[in-house]
């Protein structure tokens, strides 16, 4: 899934993204709405992840994706 799709199917995977990180609040992914900047920008908040880190999280949850 590119960022596009996860943009655009957003409602559907929010319940993922909070399964995969589920420090990250409603209200996080309320304001994320799907946008790669405001997750990697989420995990770093959260998990003190490193913004490098945390893309390749993001990069390694999204191609695991099948939506």
């Amino acid at each position: 899934m590119n960022s596009e799709q996860l943009k655009g199917n957003w409602k559907q995977v929010k319940g993922e993204v909070q399964k995969q990180w589920g420090k990250l609040t409603n209200d996080d992914l309320d304001v994320i709405n799907g946008e790669k900047e405001k997750i990697v920008g989420k995990l770093q908040e959260r998990y003190g992840y490193a913004k490098e880190h945390a893309e390749k999280e993001y990069d390694h949850w999204c191609s695991a994706q099948r939506v």
